[in-house]
């Protein structure tokens, strides 16, 4: 339909700027009305039809999945990703309460796995509200941060454990944060041109990191080495198996 616009929700953080890069450095970008925000705000949005496409994170898939579908790229890592982290003053099977990040649903719910069936900890899960990462973390309790804010609460705390890491060690298998989602079937061509733009942003990174990576809670330098070292952006086969993986103890995690 010409002058049609899609509408597409992309995450307002430092591992989503390649693809922020590559939506606003590609013809597709006279296709689309873009927003910002953080991963909950994306899932609801595009559950909601508020939005056609978004960056959402993977546990809300089954919602989606009936009537849409899953683009060529997302955010994922094999070891160590660095900004999703449990952040404690005591060691891991000495706390007794987590705070749990308001701006997550895949995180929270992967905490609570890793828990139950790699740390084997029983502890009490807490809802955190706004600004939550600005109190001190007392005691036994934990929380888990994810996005930008953990670079600097990973400084904050003497034990500091990368929830992909910690999934990498119990599966074997890499992790799955948030994939490029559509909640509607999509035309074919501007399938094609959007995968191409997320490729765009993907492989120039340098340029990304010039433009948008400016005045951010880490230097250049280390963004970089971040979105090349701790960062995978394309869903392949290795992916998508650690994806089902998930999908498949979050089950057994709600049936319990």
């Amino acid at each position: 339909m010409k002058g049609f616009r899609y509408k597409v929700a992309a995450v307002s953080y430092l591992n989503t700027l390649p693809f922020v890069y590559g939506l606003q450095n590609h013809e597709i970008k006279n296709q689309i009305d873009m927003v910002l925000v953080h991963p909950s705000e994306c899932a609801n949005k595009l559950l909601m039809n508020k939005v056609d496409i978004g960056l959402v994170p993977v546990a809300v898939l089954p919602e989606i999945l009936e009537e849409g579908f899953i683009f060529d790229y997302g955010i994922c890592a094999e070891g160590k990703v660095r900004s999703v982290i449990l952040a404690s003053p005591v060691p891991i099977h000495d706390i007794t309460a987590v705070t749990l990040d308001y701006q997550s649903r895949t995180s929270v719910l992967l905490a609570r796995i890793l828990a139950q069936n790699h740390w084997y900890i029983d502890v009490k899960w807490i809802q955190g509200r706004p600004g939550f990462e600005d109190r001190d973390l007392k005691g036994s309790e934990a929380a888990v941060v994810i996005g930008d804010r953990s670079f600097i609460m990973a400084t904050r705390y003497p034990y500091i454990y990368d929830l992909a890491d910690e999934w990498h060690t119990y599966t074997g298998l890499p992790f799955v944060f948030a994939v490029w989602s559509a909640n509607k079937s999509i035309d074919p061509v501007f399938q094609t041109g959007f995968n191409e733009a997320l490729e765009f942003g993907v492989t120039h990174l340098e340029e990304t990191v010039s433009v948008l990576g400016q005045k951010q809670v880490i230097d250049q330098t280390d963004l970089l080495d971040y979105l090349h070292t701790n960062i995978q952006f394309r869903l392949d086969n290795h992916k998508k198996e650690g994806l089902q993986r998930f999908l498949n103890e979050l089950t057994l995690l709600k049936n319990e």
